[in-house]
């Protein structure tokens, strides 16, 4: 059974994982939201690895995405949506470049959690300033 907690990270994972190329950047900045954000408090980070083997495994499997959202919306109750987006958003920018990929997999959170396309741009213009360079 999924937790809230797993299914945000998987949402992490899933992003990072979309352009087949798992960055080191995108995984240290999931390790970072696990250790600081409130919504992790209560978490084993032990369970980070059974949760990207998951989503690792969904993705290699052809109807495996629609299997990885019907799990994240079982998982996680509609008030955490925004943050399951936010912090996908996150992660993407990460690295500092948004992927066709992972500018795909985003838009395809936003539709399958209904995320209203102005809070959307806010998430999104938020982790983009988060994330700039010098």
């Amino acid at each position: 059974m999924m937790t809230p907690q797993d299914a945000l990270v998987a949402v992490m994972v899933a992003v990072s994982a979309s352009d087949e190329n798992l960055r080191t950047s995108e995984l240290v900045a999931i390790q970072r939201i696990v250790n600081h954000l409130p919504v992790f408090a209560d978490y084993d980070p032990a369970r980070m690895r059974r949760v990207t083997e998951t989503v690792l495994d969904l993705f290699a499997d052809e109807e495996g995405l629609d299997l990885f959202f019907t799990m994240i919306r079982d998982a996680l109750p509609e008030r955490l949506f925004e943050t399951a987006y936010a912090l996908a958003c996150d992660v993407a920018a990460a690295d500092g470049m948004l992927y066709d990929e992972e500018l795909r997999f985003l838009l395809e959170v936003r539709e399958e959690l209904a995320i209203d396309r102005l809070h959307a741009a806010a998430i999104e213009r938020g982790a983009r300033a988060r994330h700039l360079g010098v």
